[in-house]
């Protein structure tokens, strides 16, 4: 089933990422990547040194959130807590003050907040979440933020999907999450949401058509084409 099938009273909710979904990603570790397999062109012509990059730093992200995940829940964060902010300001990741909203995303969650309930769902840390969403006056958007510190599992584990869900009060088969990466569609279907991609952060459509999304976009803000706005 795709998302234009969907009955237009079959979502209560929206589950929104934040980098590379709503604020934009500077993703050098992937270009970085790409310019260090480029030599490898020589022997396969037909390599995309861009793609590979992108896939390569979303496999690693995964595989790092899933062990963050259990040092911090494990009591071993006095070491390791930090190591995940330095994991991500790396990436460009970080909350910063030059950074930028993706086109369309202040308009897409005015439009979208009378309709639906609306929360964020990011691997970010707390502090840098709210920081993020206050700077751009997002707070009366998002009833919901769950982060990597109101979850034992991040994703691409369900659980953060899950409790997004059960702190708006609503079931994870009425809810739509949106993402750029395998990890937030995984997420999603694994709780039994349905997902969308986009293509705006370092996830590729290969990557996200294999993580089962019911839907792939350029922006979020193309979801007001798909979506009963009232």
């Amino acid at each position: 089933m795709t998302l234009s099938q969907l009955s237009p009273d079959t979502i209560d909710a929206i589950l929104f990422d934040l980098d590379g979904t709503l604020v934009e990603t500077d993703d050098h570790w992937s270009r970085a990547i790409a310019v260090g397999l480029a030599p490898l062109k020589r022997l396969f012509p037909r390599l995309d040194a861009d793609l590979l990059g992108r896939r390569l730093l979303v496999g690693i992200e995964t595989g790092a959130n899933y062990l963050l995940s259990v040092l911090e829940h494990l009591g071993l964060d006095t070491g390791f807590f930090g190591l995940a902010d330095r994991l991500r300001r790396s990436k460009g990741l970080a909350t910063r003050d030059d950074h930028a909203l993706i086109e369309g995303s202040e308009a897409l969650l005015g439009a979208l907040s009378d309709n639906y309930k609306l929360a964020v769902v990011t691997t970010r840390a707390r502090s840098e979440a709210w920081a993020l969403i206050k700077r751009e006056g997002f707070e009366s958007f998002f009833a919901v933020v769950i982060t990597r510190e109101d979850v034992r599992f991040m994703k691409p584990h369900p659980e953060p999907v899950r409790k997004a869900a059960a702190c708006l009060g609503v079931v994870p088969g009425r809810c739509l999450m949106v993402g750029d990466t395998g990890a937030d569609i995984r997420s999603a279907r694994r709780a039994g949401a349905y997902a969308v991609g986009l293509l705006s952060g370092v996830g590729a459509r290969p990557e996200l058509e294999r993580a089962g999304a019911h839907l792939i976009l350029g922006r979020a803000c193309q979801l007001l084409d798909h979506l009963r706005i009232s």
